[in-house]
């Protein structure tokens, strides 16, 4: 049978609980040591279970920050604030989410990067080294921001879309590439739902303006 090094465990699950959605139990969490900037007896954030964070090196989560679901936040990262980390998503390296930012589905963010604000990275965006997603910016899809680039304001990178070196993508901009099947049958809304299905986009309508207009000007030419 495998022991486990009560050395090697640097936080508990405390008794102090929260609900979100109706359904989800939460702990907070306590170091049992310090580490970091983390002194023994801290209390964290919030996190569904051991498996959100990992045991060893420095990562933390602080203050009303939420960990849940599948996610994992390990090495030396950081969640604090009021910001959420589930689903599948990972957190680490030196990376570190905060404000009221959102990471999740199958998102990566890790190296030295930052997501903070109110920007959301998700789907299986990676955003990697120096980078920086903040503001109200939203990095989605398959989209890959790293670097030292720079992604805020209301920007929007999605899709296979690249974003590297020291680009800036930010004010109202949006960076994406789709991939569009031109043998789609049926109306303009089945061709458009299918487009973003195929491209792992959410189903709301504005994603691109022009979307639509140039799906139809396709298939009418």
């Amino acid at each position: 049978m495998k022991t486990i090094n009560q050395n090697s465990i640097k936080y508990k699950l405390t008794s102090t609980t929260k609900t979100i959605f109706d359904s989800i139990t939460l702990y907070q969490i306590q170091a049992l040591k310090d580490f970091s900037n983390v002194k023994k007896g801290d209390l964290g954030g919030w996190v569904q279970n051991e498996k959100n964070l990992s045991q060893n090196n420095n990562c933390w989560v602080w203050g009303n920050a939420l960990v849940w679901g599948n996610a994992l936040v390990y090495g030396n990262a950081r969640v604090s604030d009021n910001a959420w980390v589930w689903g599948d998503a990972r957190v680490y390296g030196n990376a570190q989410v905060y404000g009221n930012a959102r990471v999740y589905g199958n998102a990566q963010v890790w190296g030295d990067a930052r997501v903070s604000d109110n920007a959301w990275v998700w789907g299986d965006a990676q955003v990697w080294g120096n980078a920086q997603v903040s503001d109200n910016a939203w990095v989605w899809g398959d989209a890959r921001v790293y670097g030292d680039a720079q992604v805020y304001g209301n920007a929007q990178v999605w899709g296979d879309a690249r974003v590297y070196g020291d680009a800036r993508v930010y004010g109202n901009a949006q960076v994406g590439l789709i991939e569009i099947d031109f043998n789609l049958e049926g109306n303009i809304n089945e061709i458009f739902k299918a487009i973003l299905q195929k491209n792992n986009l959410p189903m709301l309508l504005g994603i691109h303006p022009d979307l639509d207009k140039i799906i139809h000007y396709k298939f009418s030419h």
